[in-house]
């Protein structure tokens, strides 16, 4: 029989996010690395909370796999351990902080950008785009989130797509260069260049300084929608999480200019959360969608065949999708210049 108990865990679905958000605002599952147990009273005491809510917030990390109970504790579970512990290399921690405090309440606005088609987290009459802002603040937010949501879809990009076969690779809108800093690590061969805004290459050469990837990364200031040309003298190109902040037109018209920028048997790389062919789904691309209706003025997220029709009226051959499972994608769009 048809119950009304699916909507409901809809409806709980933001009671989980905020559990979630408030645990990473805590620290609660970095004091919990390593195996530590923490009792109600220890958290009560940690955190500066009164028994009742230390409870409810340990049952309900619990809940959500977030925890374990052993004996009179919590500790963490495989998933918060390896994810959600400050200096584990794939931290996601940021982005759960950065949608908790970015896009978390103009989504309760979604309404308005439902009938006005325009960005909610920014002013497009005094921006020329989301990456456009004078406020550190934010700008530090959006790029750790974009690096800890970077950091494990680079590597299971890796594991999908063999890029042994290259040897320079272009990383489009690259950020903080979560992706070449991920590849170089596995393919002492491979070289690398991020092209990004001059304040996010600023930012790149510090993350690459850290991986101990200096000169062998290279960061290039430069804006791929207004420059007439990208980089050239690289072998394959990557847009990854890219093309879905931007309309058909102007997606169209990058793809152009990755096919004028590669060699012939030059590879692109299209690395995104993709759309099944019917616009049905899966939820985490089709929410995605809905996600940059609140953030971009033209955005949505794509199919794979939409990108592929693309790519093919580029230019481009040996058109191909590569399935994985991560939390920014889940599959590449990969094709060939003659």
């Amino acid at each position: 029989m048809i119950t009304p108990t699916p909507l409901m865990r809809l409806v709980a679905g933001v009671w989980g996010f905020k559990t979630l958000a408030v645990g990473v605002e805590l620290g609660l599952f970095t004091r919990l690395a390593g195996g530590r147990t923490m009792t109600v009273e220890q958290a009560a005491a940690e955190f500066g909370l009164p028994d009742r809510p230390a409870d409810l917030l340990l049952a309900a990390s619990a809940s959500l796999g977030l925890l374990e109970k052993s004996g009179d504790g919590y500790r963490n579970t495989e998933l918060a351990e390896q994810f959600l512990v400050e200096g584990r290399p794939y931290y996601f921690g940021a982005q759960v902080r950065y949608s908790d405090l970015r896009t978390y309440l103009p989504w309760h606005r979604i309404g308005e950008a439902l009938r006005t088609d325009r960005p909610l987290t920014w002013d497009p009459e005094a921006q020329q785009s989301m990456f456009d802002t004078a406020d550190p603040e934010m700008l530090a937010q959006f790029w750790d989130a974009m690096f800890s949501t970077s950091s494990f879809t680079a590597s299971a990009l890796a594991d999908a797509y063999d890029f042994s076969a290259h040897r320079r690779l272009l990383d489009v809108g690259g950020g903080a260069g979560a992706f070449p800093i991920e590849f170089c690590r596995r393919l002492p061969e491979l070289r690398a260049t991020v092209l990004d805004l001059p304040h996010v290459c600023v930012r790149a050469r510090e993350r690459i300084a850290e991986a101990g990837l200096t000169g062998r990364i290279d960061a290039a200031p430069g804006d791929f929608l207004a420059d007439p040309a990208l980089p050239d003298g690289h072998d394959v190109i990557l847009l990854s999480m890219i093309l879905h902040d931007w309309d058909e037109p102007t997606n169209r018209a990058l793809l152009a200019r990755c096919h004028a920028a590669l060699p012939a048997g030059g590879a692109i790389v299209v690395c995104e959360l993709l759309l099944n062919d019917e616009r049905t789904g899966p939820p985490e691309a089709a929410l995605m969608g809905m996600n940059m209706l609140v953030e971009t003025e033209g955005g949505r997220n794509y199919s794979g065949a939409e990108y592929a029709a693309w790519l093919t009226d580029a230019g481009f051959v040996d058109v191909r999708t590569v399935p994985f499972d991560a939390p920014g994608a889940n599959g590449a769009v990969v094709a060939r210049r003659p």
